[in-house]
């Protein structure tokens, strides 16, 4: 189980996950430490497809319900007792946790005085722009609670809320770069019948339907707003069709088909929703512009896909949104919920494609030095030691202890 590179044979590691059906960037982070000699231990509710992945990955899995469950709140003390159990079962030397709702469970579960360092990659900052959420959150952390932001405002939220720095790391999954090799174009052209005249501008990203409670009355991944921004580009450039990867979260069909209905509406037949697709690096490179319209995000993983693939880049100025782009140089950077500003980008780009070819360039090298997932991952497992180095509890993982010495 090595890579290469430095192993960590007697590092135990208990990840815990809320989903067993999504968070394809926690299955490939698994994978890559598993490599690396960590033994890994995975929580995480049954049911779903990506158990036999971490197990494919080398993981051992555990299936139990592993986060706090705000719609079924008598059931807290028996997840609370399951996580305990866990916890004491697997003896980890750390625990890291993937999703708010994880974190926040395994806190309650443990207290705040537990021993076992603990440990939360934050995927994206929605719960830190909301005062109530991010006030919770770090409420409930101990002593020994640490933070990974996969982009640097996360970071920057952390510590504007007091986190002491030596708390406070960056780091971002990132993707598979012998994944996002060249593909020969075509696919997805066939798959919704236009030839190469047609400018194809589009997005992937799954229609998380409205959080009322949060006052949203759009899609948190911008969906609207880029059929809004596409009808505006329309008017002038009856060559583009828009086209939209990605289906309905969980029960969001109602939502799913909503959105279907008002990009009908407002563009007409220029428009083709594909849904859920286990293809996707193979359509990308079909793509002329490939939007990410988010209202909140960290790194968007397309957005890092799309431009390993040389496909140019519009995307919104939030989150880790500009560790990626840089506006002008590697994309284009627009105010979120603002169709007129996204609009004026794409036609930007589509108006002169030999600056957009460069500018495309420029964004794949700055995607492959910034996110390539195995050092990203790799850097991962450094942490842990720095964090046991800091708790005084590197004497029981000799390899971490060598390489922090």
């Amino acid at each position: 189980m090595t890579s290469g590179g430095d192993t960590h044979e007697g590092l135990r590691v208990l990840y815990l996950v809320k989903t067993s059906t999504g968070a394809l960037w926690a299955v490939r982070q698994v994978r890559d430490h598993v490599h690396l000699g960590v033994d890994a231990h995975i929580g995480l509710p049954a049911g779903g497809p990506t158990i036999a992945r971490y197990e494919a990955g080398g993981a051992t899995t555990h299936l139990l319900p592993t986060d706090v469950p705000v719609k079924r709140p008598w059931t807290a003390p028996a997840i609370f007792k399951g996580l305990r159990a866990l916890v004491d079962r697997v003896e980890p030397d750390i625990i890291h946790s993937y999703h708010v709702s994880t974190a926040v469970a395994v806190r309650l579960a443990l207290g705040k005085r537990h021993p076992i360092p603990r440990v939360f990659q934050v995927p994206g900052p929605l719960h830190l722009e909301h005062r109530f959420f991010r006030t919770a959150e770090i409420a409930s952390a101990g002593a020994h609670d640490y933070w990974i932001g996969t982009c640097n405002s996360i970071r920057d939220f952390y510590r504007a809320a007091g986190i002491s720095e030596e708390r406070l790391f960056v780091s971002d999954y990132g993707v598979d770069l012998e994944d996002h090799v060249s593909h020969v174009k075509g696919k997805l052209r066939a798959a919704i019948g236009v030839g190469d005249e047609t400018k194809l501008v589009g997005m992937v990203g799954i229609m998380y339907p409205p959080k009322r409670f949060l006052r949203q009355t759009r899609s948190l991944k911008g969906h609207e707003d880029l059929i809004d921004a596409l009808a505006i580009v329309m008017r002038s450039r009856p060559d583009v069709t828009g086209v939209f990867i990605g289906g309905a979260w969980n029960d969001a069909a109602a939502y799913e088909e909503r959105v279907r209905a008002y990009g009908r509406a407002k563009c007409g037949d220029r428009i083709a929703f594909l849904g859920m697709r286990d293809d996707v690096p193979e359509l990308l490179p079909d793509f002329d512009i490939a939007v990410q319209p988010s209202h909140t995000e960290g790194v968007a993983g397309t957005a890092v896909e799309a431009q390993l693939l040389d496909v140019p880049v519009v995307a919104t100025n939030v989150g880790g949104q500009p560790d990626l782009i840089v506006d002008g140089e590697t994309g284009w950077l627009v105010p979120p919920k603002d169709p007129t500003a996204t609009a004026a980008a794409i036609l930007d780009a589509l108006s002169d494609p030999e600056r957009t070819r460069r500018i495309a360039a420029r964004g794949h090298e700055r995607a492959a030095a910034c996110f390539n997932g195995k050092i990203n991952n790799a850097a991962v497992v450094a942490i842990y030691g720095t964090i046991l180095a800091r708790e005084g509890r590197l004497r029981d993982v000799p390899s971490l202890r060598q390489t922090t010495a």
